[in-house]
């Protein structure tokens, strides 16, 4: 093999070394390239790409199944510190070597060929595995990659090859370890040490170890037979001696506990010491943690420290047959507490069974599949964890457990309730979330005599059977979530005191109300709720997100009941005994069809009241007002929601309300601002969107009130003594007035707004992208990033996603191709910072379709997360993203389960985050991935805004709501922050982005030259209106909504130019110029090049002769043409502008060329009319039919032109649907290219070259209004003055 070739030098690849890298074969044939690379101060991604020689490259390209694999060195003899991710490491045997193979070979086979033991395997910078000599690197690699998202094998075989990848997955000849870690295992060295406190005790070098909980000094020469000194510490002492540098004095617990000084020959060696030993010393039971650190076996000195009662060997690779492997265990005589999960065993260990003191083990997530019978030895556990594993049944031996009181069964693959379960007489809690169980049989719950809590949440129970109508009396707590319960009826559970079953499809529920405290059965169907007799001890019920009508009778009698959730339901009243309720603190009703209150007659101590998004008109006068017993009627109410109404006024009466420090009242009609200014613990006021016209300020505001927020109040004017009264409130939210823009401005396709705020939090760890001329200024993108607790990843994917996007564009034509790609090599770039964090990404991207230059604009989105775009499309809101959170996608829930994830009960996989699908999070692999969601779909005329938004504002906004709000608002910028300042408004104290996309892909939003705009550049949209270097001529596509073509049947060779125009008097001097070179048009993105055959413009000064025609017919015959109507001194010519290929653009055959003159009506007024009409991008795919008449469609809009005496031709407003006469002057300018307005229209008229002698008669007859016009300027202007090109229509 020859030598390696140096790799390509880029912004990410400093030059390689000097040296030229050596190529090697080794046995079995691997070959082996040696590199010895040089590393970024990241210290955990290399940062240049090696490339191989031209022979190396060939044989991988001819086989997709041949690749590379990295493996990296460790130097673990003289502890170099080495991170997880490989951190800098600069001797000659760390180096960097390139071993090409196949998917078929061993690891065994790459061992032999580079003198290894071993290879170990590390994923996401986290844990080391040693390969199995079987096992095969590069099918690993591969198999990673495709479970990310990659699918083309040719992609896969680059990506392998890529170093960047080192950071998600890594293979060592050597086992790397960490200094930190190695000093929490076993800290060891010889130093001076000596016994006692005394001076009488001379120093002696001895060699020192801490390990576990123990101190072992022992001698130097016979550290292994000789005598050791075992030193307790927990409960001890380890202080610094003031007298001798560098010195600790370690001490046992107990007053005749003896002392040893330790001196160390450095400060940091001391530090080191001094920092372990005080952990342990500071502990109150003897704990070693040891998770985490890749062990395979337990440090043989840990043996010493008998005292260990809890051991913590979680996420580790410990096996069982090695010197301190698993089997040795049960050397711990006084073990009480084992935790063994995420070892992946695979087999229990039988020999744990013989560690008898053991009350605790756990042993989740180690692929277990069955239970070895010999468990039943462990009589005295008491909790027993097999979470997350693939258990089906359990032995029966298992009931010998009579200590036993709490077993975890969840993500396991049962399908009912095993029989062991009733045997455990001391069971009080089960958990069995996330089996497969199907029915929920009652009967196995009553003769679990002392089961108190029974977790079945995230199963697939469809209904529940009893076998005997035997209450039971025992199970105090039920947790059904997340199923498929349609009716349940639990009121066989007498002493049922709290039920959680929300997010199932339940219309009906029945429970006992005996001891029944808490019921939350929010996001189902419900219709009627039951409960019998009437809980007496219920305090809190959340019904939200049902179908209920009425508040039920039994709720009215709670006398107990402290919250009531009823929002997002059907009511349309408050029962006055729900709002006479003694007792309740807390009354959210939300969200429903409630016209108005009932009046208040007593005291009541509500303290939040929450009526937002009803149908109120108004509140009751008294409802703030003093009661019979002189208290006010809401004394204590503290927080007050009236949002979403339709209210005029607040009662003043709320001025009794002294405890008030909330009200939030945003979008109401309220013109007369609130008595609340005098309340002396307001702290919070909200009254955006109202009606407001002025404010009744006090001689002095309450020094306790921080935010006001008054936008969206179009009426309110605040002076500037009023604005000096308000200047110590933190936050004071007003409109800002703005400046319009000039409506002269070049108009764009797309413009964005973005907002962003930060909320309650001290950090905005949401980030935005936002591209408006991506891809040389014809396209778009952009994004929005939640990092959710972490500022870090959205703001690198902010810097890196639009440049990968770029890239993956140039490598592949297919959106949806290209887009995954896009998040995957996004997500393989967060490189270490990807590891433990993630982040929510969303990217849109608009873009012509790379097959079809003349297409449309399409818009294709890709997310992962829980960030959403929703496209406003003719006011309506059609979502193109997808949740992938575990509550909105079952699909997803699905996935996790079955690759045995724990689910915690705030329903987060692992307890870290609720989505599945991420980018970064590389850790939580498999369970989190970053394949996104695509979606892609070509943008019409109907599209108005695109709105991207994270996951706080679509909590709180519904789709059809944010479209509401924002579709009128011009500016989005304003559209933006009006939607973070509505989710604020409704409670949402997290960051929250949102961005608005003003699209105008119609014909409005045209900048070619021939709707008077300039052709936006890289730059963006050139400012000016003339540009000198004009691109190739083109022609609009045929997505763009205008086309050209005569309706009067003439073929494109007798209709082969438009109608020229002069912009201003700069434009037409620097016409001569362009006469004699004829200069093409400029065309924007809705009308790019087309391809041959299209409409081509020609030099023209508006004489429609075709002698330049574009498709090489000779068109100098003498035939009338259709649709130029003769009438006296007027010429009208039916104009259909539709510039597209098409077939009607085609070169017409003789006989359709043959058509006659049609005389038309006589009218007043003469010249040259043109009928324009504009066609929608709708129906732009073929040419309209030809007609004398142009037909009126629901897809068609008029554009009208002004004809002027220099062959102008104005375009006006789309208002406009009339018919101009050359004779009237343009009442207003459009557009960059507008002609000069001119008073004599009869200065040149521009007759077509085949009707010159035919418009000279008619101009002759005596109702020719115009008198003195004749054709000797028509023959000079045709003859000797420069031609002139188009430039308005």
């Amino acid at each position: 093999m020859g030598e390696v070739e140096p790799g390509p030098t880029g912004p990410l690849e400093p030059p390689e070394p000097p040296e030229a890298p050596v190529a090697s074969r080794r046995p079995g044939g691997i070959r082996v390239l040696k590199r010895n690379m040089k590393r970024s101060g990241s210290r955990h991604c290399l940062h240049r790409r090696s490339r191989f020689s031209s022979r190396e490259r060939d044989w991988l390209k001819e086989d997709v199944k041949r690749g590379c694999v990295y493996l990296y060195g460790a130097e673990t003899a003289t502890a170099t510190t080495i991170a997880s991710v490989a951190s800098t490491v600069t001797s000659s045997s760390s180096d960097l070597r390139l071993v090409l193979c196949t998917v078929e070979t061993p690891a065994s086979e790459i061992c032999a060929g580079e003198g290894k033991e071993s290879l170990y395997l590390q994923l996401h910078g986290d844990l080391v595995r040693r390969l199995d000599p079987a096992e095969r690197p590069l099918q690993m690699v591969y198999e990673y990659l495709g479970s990310l998202g990659f699918e083309d094998p040719v992609r896969i075989q680059e990506e392998a090859t890529n170093p960047d990848l080192s950071c998600m997955i890594r293979f060592y000849g050597e086992k790397p370890c960490q200094m930190d870690h190695l000093d929490r295992i076993l800290l060891s060295g010889i130093y001076n040490v000596r016994k006692g406190k005394t001076q009488l005790h001379k120093w002696a070098e001895r060699l020192v170890i801490l390990c576990g909980t123990c101190l072992i000094v022992s001698s130097v020469k016979d550290c292994q037979t000789g005598k050791m000194h075992i030193l307790p510490l927990v409960g001890g002492k380890v202080e610094e001696l003031k007298r001798r540098q560098h010195t600790l004095a370690f001490s046992s617990a107990g007053a005749q506990a003896p002392t040893y000084h330790v001196s160390f020959e450095s400060l940091a060696e001391c530090q080191r010491w001094h920092r372990q030993a005080s952990k342990v010393v500071s502990q109150r039971i003897s704990t070693v943690d040891l998770s985490c650190y890749s062990l395979e076996e337990v440090p043989e000195h840990l043996f010493y420290s008998q005292d260990i009662t809890y051991l913590n060997l979680r996420h580790n690779f410990m096996q069982l047959e090695r010197p301190g492997g698993l089997d040795c265990l049960y050397r711990f005589s006084q073990l009480k507490g084992l935790n063994l999960s995420h070892n992946k065993l695979g087999l229990f260990p039988i020999l744990l069974c013989e560690i008898s003191t053991l009350t605790e083990l756990n042993l989740s997530c180690n692929g277990f599949h069955e239970l070895p019978v010999q468990i039943g030895n462990l009589l005295n556990l008491q909790t027993l964890c097999l979470d997350g594993n693939s258990l089906t049944g359990l032995p029966e031996e298992l009931g010998n457990l009579q200590q036993l009181s709490t077993l975890g069964l969840s993500f396991n693959n049962f399908s009912q309730i095993p029989e062991a379960c009733v045997k455990l007489t001391m069971l009080e809690k089960l958990s069995m979330a996330g089996n497969q169980l199907e029915v929920l049989n009652l009967g196995i719950l009553n003769r679990m005599k002392h089961i108190k809590h029974v977790d079945l949440r995230l199963n697939s129970l469809k209904r529940t059977v009893i076998d005997n109508v035997e209450g039971n009396k025992h199970v105090t707590h039920m947790d059904l979530r997340d199923n498929q319960l349609t009716d349940l009826d639990l009121s066989s559970l007498g002493s049922l005191q709290q039920l959680h079953c929300e997010r199932n499809q339940l219309r009906d529920l029945t429970l006992s109300g005996f001891t029944l405290r808490v019921l939350c059965a929010n996001a189902n169907r419900l219709t009627t709720v039951n409960v019998y007799p009437v809980p007496s001890l219920l305090t809190s019920l959340e019904l939200s997100r049902n179908q209920l009508e009425y508040v039920p009778d039994w709720v009215c009698e709670s006398k107990k009941l402290e919250v009531l959730d009823m929002s997002y339901n059907l009511l349309t009243e408050v029962p006055i005994r729900i709002l006479s309720s003694l007792s309740l603190r807390k009354l959210m009703v939300g969200y429903n069809h409630i016209q108005s209150l009932p009046d208040l007659l007593e005291h009541i101590p509500l303290e939040v009241l929450d009526l937002q998004h009803n149908l109120l008109t108004r509140l009751p006068e008294t409802l703030f007002s003093k009661a019979l017993n002189k208290l006010n009627k809401l004394e204590q109410l503290e927080e007050l929601n009236l949002s979403g109404n339709k209210l005029k006024t607040i009662p003043t009466t709320i001025a009794n309300c002294k405890h008030l420090h909330t009200l939030v009242a945003h979008s109401n009609i309220i013109s007369i601002f609130p008595e609340i200014l005098h309340l002396p613990q307001i702290q919070f006021v909200d009254l955006s969107c109202n009606d407001l016209t002025e404010i009744l300020i006090p001689e002095a505001l309450p020094p306790t009130l921080q935010d006001l927020d008054l936008t969206g109040n179009t009426n309110l004017v605040l002076e500037h003594k009023t604005l000096d009264v308000f200047s110590h409130i933190t936050t004071l939210k007003i409109d800002q007035k703005t400046l319009t823009a000039d409506s002269a401005g070049a108009s764009t396709f797309w413009s964005h707004g973005l907002a962003e705020m930060a909320g309650q939090r001290n950090k905005l760890c949401v980030s935005a992208l936002a591209v408006d001329n991506f891809a040389e200024g014809v396209e778009a993108v952009y994004g929005m990033f939640d990092g959710d607790r972490n500022e870090e990843l959205p703001r690198l994917l902010q810097c890196t996603m639009a440049d990968v996007l770029s890239e993956e564009v140039q490598q592949s034509a297919v959106d949806t191709v290209f887009m995954a790609n896009t998040f995957l090599v996004s997500h393989r770039k967060l490189g270490m910072a990807g590891q433990k964090l993630g982040s929510s990404a969303l990217l849109c991207y608009i873009h012509h379709d790379t097959a079809d230059p003349t297409s449309s604009f399409t818009l294709t989105v890709g997310n992962v997360g829980t960030c959403q775009a929703v496209l406003c499309r003719n006011g309506q809101p059609l979502p193109l993203s997808k949740i992938f959170s575990l509550e909105h996608c079952p699909e997803e829930q699905q996935r996790v389960k079955e690759q045995k994830a724990i689910i915690t009960e705030d329903n987060k996989v692992n307890g870290v985050t609720c989505c599945t699908r991420m980018l970064g999070c590389t850790y939580l692999y498999p369970w989190i991935l970053p394949k996104p969601h695509i979606c892609s779909l070509p943008l019409t005329v109907q599209d108005e805004l695109l709105i991207l938004g994270n996951k706080a504002l679509w909590e709180r906004l519904s789709y059809l709501e944010a479209v509401s709000t924002v579709r009128h608002v011009h500016d989005p910028l304003a559209a933006a922050k009006k939607l973070c300042t509505l989710a604020q408004s409704y409670g949402c104290q997290d960051n929250v982005g949102a961005m608005v996309v003003c699209l105008n892909v119609g014909e409005d939003g045209c900048t070619c030259e021939v709707n008077g705009l300039s052709l936006p550049g890289p730059g963006g949209f050139a400012p000016t209106a003339v540009l000198k270097d004009a691109p190739k001529p083109t022609t609009p596509s045929s997505s763009s909504g205008i086309a050209s073509e005569f309706s009067s049947e003439m073929s494109t060779s007798e209709v082969s130019s438009e109608v020229g125009s002069t912009a201003s008097d700069e434009h037409a001097a620097s016409g001569l110029d362009a006469s004699l070179l004829p200069r093409p048009e400029r065309r924007c993105s809705l009308h790019p090049v087309p391809t041959s055959g299209a409409f081509q413009r020609q030099p023209s000064c508006a004489t429609f002769s075709s002698n330049q025609s574009d498709n090489g017919l000779d068109s100098d015959d003498d035939q009338p043409v259709e649709g130029v109507i003769i009438n006296g001194s007027r010429v009208e010519v039916e104009v259909d502008i539709h510039c597209c290929k098409g077939k009607g653009l085609e070169a017409s055959p003789p006989a359709l060329e043959e058509t006659s003159l049609t005389q038309g009506p006589e009218e007043d007024s003469g010249g040259l009319i043109f009928r324009f009409r504009r066609q929608n991008s709708v129906n732009c795919g073929t040419l309209l039919p030809l007609s004398r008449e142009l037909q009126k469609s629901p897809s068609t809009s008029c554009l009208y032109g002004k004809k002027l005496s220099n062959g102008s031709i104005v375009p006006l407003e789309d208002s406009l649907n009339l018919i101009e006469v050359a004779t009237e002057a343009p009442k207003k300018k459009t557009g960059y290219f507008c002609a000069p307005t001119q008073l004599e229209p009869e200065d040149q008229l521009i007759i077509p070259h085949d009707l010159e002698e035919e418009v000279k008669e008619q101009l002759k007859q005596p109702q020719d209004t115009r008198g003195g016009t004749n054709s000797e300027p028509w023959e000079e202007d045709r003859v000797d003055h420069p031609e002139e090109f188009d430039t308005a229509l």
